[in-house]
């Protein structure tokens, strides 16, 4: 079996995409401004690994439960691809707001207190992050194209992690105004990518 490269980085900047590492970085610094390094580290991995937890499940359930459930990979691709640019149409339009108003006080913040929410879900494992692993599961058309989704999964985790680990210094290097740029790049892309799901998804149900 020869590994896709093309479906390999689809999948990749699919993650970067939704997920958005810069993003959850900059919020993970407003919320954990009270935690010591070493907190932070603890805070951020624990994080991590309950998103991939979450997105495996998905990863190796998801399509059985929907065949469970009686509903079609091209539904969900339909279903998926609305959710993914209401996402998608949100981080375009959305009225830039201060994230350090969203940060807890020094006294509030615990390990463990936003480890579950918001950090793992839905900044990493949200509903778009599900949707899509779940489609592009269905859509490997071999088992190493399956792995591959995982891989890029992970990959784009262990960016999030290292970034929030450097939140600090990225936050003075992109500031609020960097931030709301990268956020609205990202979003067009995503939106792009929803269309594209959406397509398949007619097609697969009225053209086919």
């Amino acid at each position: 079996m020869v590994m896709n490269t093309t479906f390999f980085f689809n999948a990749l900047t699919s993650y970067f995409v939704v997920i958005d590492p810069i993003g959850c970085a900059l919020i993970f610094y407003s919320l954990t401004l009270g935690q010591s390094t070493r907190q932070k580290a603890k805070t951020i991995l624990k994080s991590m690994a309950i998103a991939l937890g979450i997105i495996l499940s998905f990863a190796i359930a998801g399509e059985r439960l929907l065949t469970a459930l009686g509903i079609s990979m091209d539904a969900l691709r339909v279903a998926g691809g609305i959710l993914l640019f209401n996402t998608a149409f949100r981080m375009i339009t959305k009225v830039p707001e201060d994230q350090s108003l969203h940060h807890e006080s020094p006294h509030d913040v615990r390990i463990g207190h936003i480890t579950v929410y918001p950090l793992a879900i839905p900044l990493m494992a949200g509903p778009g992050t599900l949707t899509l692993t779940v489609l592009l599961m269905a859509n490997g058309e071999q088992t190493v194209d399956q792995v591959m989704v995982i891989v890029a999964a992970v990959i784009v985790l262990l960016v999030t992690v290292l970034l929030s680990v450097l939140s600090g210094k990225l936050r003075k290097v992109l500031g609020q105004t960097g931030d709301e740029i990268i956020q609205r790049l990202l979003g067009v892309l995503l939106a792009a990518l929803a269309i594209q799901f959406v397509a398949n998804g007619v097609n697969g149900l009225f053209l086919s």
